[in-house]
C-alpha cells in the first residue's frame, strides 16, 4: 500500500465541497467508471472476490443502515467524511453520486485519497450497486445483495470487482476485501447493538 500511496497520493490538504463536485464530474468523464471494458485494455488488470456476513436484524433495517456511507465513517479507520453531490431517486433506484474522502496516515505527511463514487439503490430489491474511482485509476465495481434468513437474520454479499494497472492487481485486491470484511464485521456490530 505503501508503494500506492507514494506514487499515487496528494498531501493531505481539504477541498470544497463544490471543488469535490468538480473532480467528481471531471473523473465522470475522463475515466467513465461505471463502464466495464471488455476486454481490458493493454496494461489493465480485473480481479473479483465475493464476501459475506449474517446480521441479526431484519433485512429492511441493516438495508437502510448499510447501504448509508456516512454509517461506514469509524468504520473504516481512514474514511473522512462522505460528501454527496446529488440525490435522485425515479422509477424505485435511488441514485447518489458521491466523494468518499479518505485520509491516510503517512511519513512524512497524510495523504488524502478522493473516492468518486455513484451509488444505486434497488430499493424494493434491497441491494445496491457502487462503481467508483481512485487515486491510481483504480476502479471498483460493488453489488452489495440482502438476503432475509431465517430467525430476522440478514446475509449481507459483497461482490467486489477491481480494475487497476496490472502491477497493482493483486494489492487492491488482497488491502480491499480485508478493509471491506473489516467493514462489515463494525457495521454488524453496530447494527445489532442497536447504534445504528
Amino acid at each position: 500500500m505503501s508503494l500506492l500511496l507514494s506514487v499515487f497520493g496528494a498531501p493531505a490538504r481539504a477541498a470544497t465541497d463544490q471543488q469535490l463536485a468538480d473532480e467528481w464530474l471531471s473523473t465522470w468523464k475522463t475515466y467513465c467508471f461505471t463502464k466495464v471494458a471488455n476486454p481490458l485494455p493493454e496494461g489493465r488488470a480485473r480481479a473479483s472476490q465475493s464476501i459475506s456476513i449474517t446480521i441479526n436484524a431484519s433485512r429492511a433495517e441493516v438495508f437502510e443502515a448499510y447501504s448509508n456511507f456516512n454509517n461506514h465513517i469509524g468504520a473504516n479507520p481512514v474514511l473522512e467524511r462522505v460528501v454527496t453531490h446529488s440525490d435522485t431517486t425515479h422509477a424505485g433506484v435511488r441514485t447518489k453520486k458521491l466523494t468518499a474522502i479518505e485520509v491516510i496516515p503517512f511519513d512524512p505527511a497524510p495523504i488524502t485519497l478522493n473516492t468518486h463514487a455513484r451509488q444505486q439503490l434497488y430499493l424494493g430489491d434491497f441491494y445496491y450497486t457502487v462503481d467508483s474511482w481512485s487515486t491510481g485509476y483504480i476502479v471498483t465495481h460493488q453489488k452489495i445483495t440482502f438476503e432475509k434468513i431465517s430467525g430476522n437474520k440478514t446475509k449481507v454479499t459483497e461482490n467486489l470487482t477491481f480494475e487497476t494497472p496490472s502491477e497493482l492487481i493483486d494489492l487492491a485486491l488482497a488491502s480491499g476485501v480485508q478493509a471491506h470484511q473489516g467493514i462489515q464485521s463494525v457495521l454488524k456490530q453496530r447494527i445489532e447493538s442497536g447504534a445504528l
